[in-house]
Order: structure tokens, then C-alpha cells, then sequence
């Protein structure tokens, strides 16, 4: 085995990467408050092709070298658009025809497994604050929680963690399906 190098990875450039089809699923930011979960948050939706992140409330916004710390110029490439409020934004995307799935520990709540995005949906997924989650407005609005079982003793994962893991579980067979890579 080797490392592959970049031209080897067939990686495309900022351009190309914003015309290309992208998967339907928005990323919601509920007061996101660290700007490195922030671009880190924009690094993973890049690496999936998502279409767009909304960042809401408290959210920092690009451009922001914290942001670029960790997403490395992700947010150049992604689609993002500011909210007043996750709750505000949620209801715009459920009147545009998104399902709304939230990232939390709830009752009812199922794994991102049994979570796989259809092709014939567009689902947002909101993601929350470091501290307090996602807000119980959003959750009493959402179609779905999605809950990452855990097994030790932690109540819970980084923000940007649980959201790449969930995002990957969410669009792995869509992206093996619909994109060839």
C-alpha cells in the first residue's frame, strides 16, 4: 500500500465541483457557537457533495480564519446561506418540500442506518449547539430524530463529529448510487 497522491484521487476543483449534481440534503446549523465545528462542518458537507449548509442564530459566518482553519476552503465551495433562526429556517424548507430530520437524542429517535436518503427526497438535517443541542422548537417541528447509539460513558459527541458520521450513514448508498466517484 501507498498513500494516493492528490492527482490520483481524481479530487475536483472549486469550479467543476459547483456544477456538478449534488445531493439533496441541506445542513442546518442551530447555533452552532465553535468555528472550528463550523468548518470542519463545511469540510464534511463538501467531501459529500451536499447541496447547501444554512447557518442559523448565533452560527459564525464565513468568511473567518477560525472557519478556514478547519474547513480549508470548503467554505468557498460550498452553497451557504444565513437564517435568523433554525426554526425560521426549517419552516421555509418544509414549504419548499424537505423533510426535516434532527440530530438529537429524542424519544422515538432512530440511527442514521435506518435513515438512508432516497433519491425521490430532500431531507435538511439539523444539526445543534455544543451545549444545549438542537433547540426544542426545531425538534417539536422535525419528521425524524436520528440518534448515533453510544457506548460509553459520554452523553454525547462533538457536533461536527456526530454530523459527519450521521451524514455519511445518511448518503453513502445514495452517493455510491447516484454519483460515480
Amino acid at each position: 500500500m501507498k498513500k494516493l497522491t492528490i492527482e490520483e484521487m481524481h479530487r475536483l476543483d472549486v469550479e467543476t465541483f459547483q456544477q456538478e449534481s449534488k445531493v439533496p440534503l441541506t445542513l442546518v446549523l442551530d447555533n452552532v457557537r465553535s468555528m472550528n465545528n463550523v468548518g470542519s462542518l463545511f469540510r464534511t458537507a463538501d467531501a459529500f457533495r451536499l447541496e447547501r449548509l444554512i447557518l442559523c442564530g448565533i452560527t459564525a459566518l464565513p468568511p473567518h480564519p477560525m472557519i478556514h482553519k478547519t474547513a480549508l476552503g470548503a467554505e468557498l465551495s460550498m452553497t451557504w446561506q444565513k437564517a435568523h433562526s433554525a426554526e425560521e429556517a426549517v419552516l421555509a424548507l418544509r414549504d419548499e418540500g424537505y423533510h426535516i430530520w434532527a440530530l438529537e437524542q429524542a424519544t422515538g429517535s432512530v440511527t442514521p442506518e435506518e435513515s438512508p436518503l432516497k433519491a425521490s427526497e430532500k431531507v435538511a438535517l439539523v444539526v445543534g449547539n455544543e451545549v444545549h443541542g438542537v433547540s426544542d422548537e426545531v425538534i417539536a417541528l422535525a419528521d425524524r430524530c436520528i440518534e448515533i447509539p453510544q457506548y460509553g460513558t459520554k452523553h454525547s459527541l462533538n457536533v461536527s463529529v456526530s454530523g459527519g458520521i450521521a451524514i455519511y450513514s445518511i448518503v453513502a448508498d445514495y452517493l455510491r448510487s447516484m454519483i460515480p466517484l
